[in-house]
């Protein structure tokens, strides 16, 4: 198979500059780096579906380090950030946690359970300083490490593409145009459903709908409150969404997000709005001989694509494990080129902030890395600063959109929704 090499430093540099678990086996004293003596350092995430690939990471590590066992133990991803908080309240925390970016993750550091991995690390300087930042203090403390960001766009069945001779999609018209002839022949054309209404904000509104609003300039006006989510340009991104409902499938309201990935990943449906992290799914689902990807449409010929390559994991230990040394030895791991190879390649779609230059194996992976030197990378609408208190602006986003499938909402109440409740921007 035809490889490529890419240095990930200078690209994402570049492109993103717009307590504890108690170890269950014998003789354990927290000290296996000196003494020789087995500990297990558990690890949580909201990826359940990752296990198995985690653990043969994982396993390569314990191959250096045999006497540090790591435990993946992750959460279902609805559950997680509210099970996250409790256990480390409760002083029964993973001792090696992922962090969402931004926000979510500053708030957990601020409950004073994450390490100073600025001091820990010295190697998070080599980084790219805006990747650093989603998982940093305003003062520049480094608590995560910025461990990957994923992209979002449109899968869709070669197949069937090839049996009503369809071209890939390059402007929204071309979009539509494709969904009407799947919808005109039987087809059932998207794989969504509106149960999990995140997905309606963080892939499909942050992903496509970052070409009508604007992308990365209309976002940083928003942070700079120079913009309100009542603008015509995020009310056209809203109007662009609701246009798809007419080729969701029956029952939409009550198809959640596994049964999305499971329709589209056995090939019941033409096409998947989703994130680059379900290669992996639809993978150990049906394969992935018939599964392409291409970009979200831009609104017409000649735009420049506004590309969502979102900061999605990062890496924090837990302040209060028993196992410090363990654990640093385990994070110096997790910082390196060697921990950052083979997650893309275990976990392709998951594009790495460790510098370095890397191989990658996946097709798929491919295309998706193909189409950011000719974009405008941005990442989710309201994920950083407009989320930092409740009702988050993550939560008003798809809350809204849900209620706009649901007609409960018109368009320009659904803006009105989410510009209410963000209350205008904490003041």
């Amino acid at each position: 198979m035809k490889k490529i090499v890419l240095s990930f430093s200078l690209l994402l540099i570049s492109l993103l500059a717009i307590g504890c678990s108690k170890g269950t086996d014998s003789n354990v004293t927290g000290n296996s780096g000196v003494s020789g003596d087995r500990v297990k350092i558990v690890v949580t995430s909201w990826r359940t579906e990752d296990i198995d690939r985690m653990d043969r990471i994982n396993a390569e590590f314990t191959k250096k380090y045999p006497n540090i066992e790591i435990d993946f133990q992750p959460v279902k991803d609805t559950e997680y950030d509210a099970q996250l908080k409790q256990s480390l309240a409760a002083g029964v925390g993973a001792d090696v946690i992922f962090l969402r970016s931004y926000d979510s993750g500053y708030q957990v550091y601020k409950t004073k359970s994450l390490m100073n991995l600025s001091e820990m690390l010295p190697t998070l300087k080599t980084f790219p300083s805006s990747a650093l930042a989603a998982w940093a203090t305003p003062e520049g403390v480094s608590y995560g490490i910025p461990s990957a960001g994923v992209v979002h766009g449109v899968y869709y069945r070669k197949s069937i593409f090839k049996k009503y001779n369809l071209d890939i999609p390059k402007t929204w018209d071309d979009f539509i145009s494709v969904a009407e002839t799947l919808q005109k022949n039987g087809e059932t054309v998207f794989a969504q459903g509106t149960k999990d209404n995140w997905m309606l904000y963080e892939v499909m509104y942050a992903g496509l709908g970052a070409n009508f609003y604007g992308g990365e300039v209309a976002r940083q006006k928003l942070l700079r409150k120079e913009a309100r989510m009542t603008d015509p340009n995020f009310v056209i991104a809203l109007e662009k969404m609701k246009e798809l409902q007419k080729y969701f499938p029956k029952g939409f309201q009550a198809v959640d997000y596994v049964t999305m990935q499971q329709m589209f990943g056995t090939g019941a449906a033409a096409m998947f709005m989703g994130g680059s992290w379900e290669i992996g799914i639809f993978e150990d689902l049906g394969g992935l001989d018939d599964v392409g990807y291409f970009a979200p449409p831009v609104a017409k010929a000649g735009d420049k694509l506004q590309y969502c390559f979102h900061v999605d994991a990062g890496i924090a230990a837990n302040v209060n494990t028993q196992y410090p040394n363990e654990v640093k030895i385990y994070m110096e791991w997790l910082a390196s080129p060697e921990y950052a190879q083979l997650y893309m390649n275990e976990l392709p779609g998951f594009f790495s902030y460790t510098p370095g230059s890397y191989t990658l194996n996946n097709e798929l992976a491919k295309q998706m890395q193909s189409y950011i030197s000719d974009s405008v990378p941005t990442v989710r609408t309201v994920w950083e600063g407009l989320s930092a208190q409740d009702p988050s602006g993550n939560a008003l986003v798809g809350e809204a959109i849900q209620l706009m499938y649901a007609d409960t909402l018109t368009i320009p109440e659904a803006a009105e929704y989410i510009d209410d409740g963000l209350s205008w921007f904490y003041k």
